[in-house]
């Protein structure tokens, strides 16, 4: 299948590589070219813009946030104007509510498929092909992407036609997420001021009652101070609450707890810490202790 894709992150570099090993015809764009290097040396093509990237029969974009998409699809000579009729757009990007309505109906204007496809997973799942992904759009449509998708995730849920669902449930998951973040670190902040051993405190509660691969993946960061660097930045983790809050707005759903957790969040950005891991919540529990922390990254 000829396949573009957009957003070479560290995220995205794993999945444009397993694409190329599955034997698609990759062609890839970043804003930073030289991102793209390792791929252009295992086979990928180098599109010069967005729209280079989009002319084949399926273009994947794999980025930060909504600005970034706005940009690669309604910028001039964007993936809008340049994606074939019948070709689709496959965003596995986390974005807001609203824009996945907005592009699944500019899509369906220009006579285009849009299927909506974010991942749940860290970048070493998506060096390894092991995302959990989750689906909407027209059934026809994500059929047509099932190949790519097997080759980027251990499994596919779909979840509706309504491709802005997929998003909604992708934000619900990082508010939950953020959520045993916050947990762990006043947990594991309250203990460790008694002089329990933090890494001991964790195997504890991971082996017993909570052994969620979520428990465990967030508990050792959090036991290590491991946050650097960042599989997720604690801002994109502030953007996800503040999306996840847009679309509670939106339905009329209360989130008070997401609330609290987008103001965490904004504590460690304007603590220094925005760029690292969004487990590094944990720092804001800690210093609220009294204890000491390291609130920016190391070099």
């Amino acid at each position: 299948m000829q396949v573009g894709f957009i957003g070479i992150g560290r995220m995205g570099s794993g999945m444009a590589a397993n694409l190329l090993a599955a034997g698609h015809e990759l062609t890839v764009y970043n804003r930073s070219p030289a991102k793209t290097e390792t791929l252009i040396g295992k086979g990928a093509k180098l599109a010069g813009t967005p729209g280079e990237a989009a002319r084949g029969n399926v273009v994947i974009t794999m980025l930060a946030d909504d600005r970034a998409v706005e940009q690669v699809v309604f910028g001039k000579g964007g993936i809008l104007d340049t994606l074939p009729r019948g070709a689709i757009h496959l965003s596995m990007s986390t974005i807001s509510y609203a824009l996945d309505e907005r592009l699944a109906a500019a899509h369906r204007d220009k006579g285009q498929d849009f299927v909506a496809a974010p991942v749940f997973g860290r970048p070493d799942a998506a060096a390894a092909g092991k995302l959990f992904i989750v689906a909407a759009g027209k059934p026809e449509a994500v059929t047509r992407c099932q190949t790519l998708l097997d080759a980027l995730g251990q499994r596919t849920f779909i979840v509706s036609e309504a491709a802005a669902t997929a998003n909604l449930v992708k934000l619900s998951g990082n508010f939950l997420i953020a959520a045993v973040i916050e947990g762990l670190g006043e947990a594991v902040t309250l203990v460790s001021k008694a002089g329990v051993d933090r890494a001991q405190y964790v195997d504890l509660l991971t082996s017993t009652l909570f052994g969620a691969p979520v428990y465990k993946t967030y508990g050792a960061l959090i036991a290590e101070e491991r946050y650097h660097p960042a599989g997720f930045k604690a801002e994109l983790g502030h953007k996800d609450m503040r999306l996840a809050l847009s679309a509670a707005q939106q339905l009329q759903a209360p989130m008070p707890l997401a609330s609290l957790l987008a103001d965490r969040f904004l504590a460690l950005m304007a603590a220094g810490g925005g760029a690292l891991d969004w487990s590094a919540l944990a720092l804001i529990a800690k210093r609220d202790a009294g204890e000491p922390t390291k609130l920016t990254p190391s070099e």
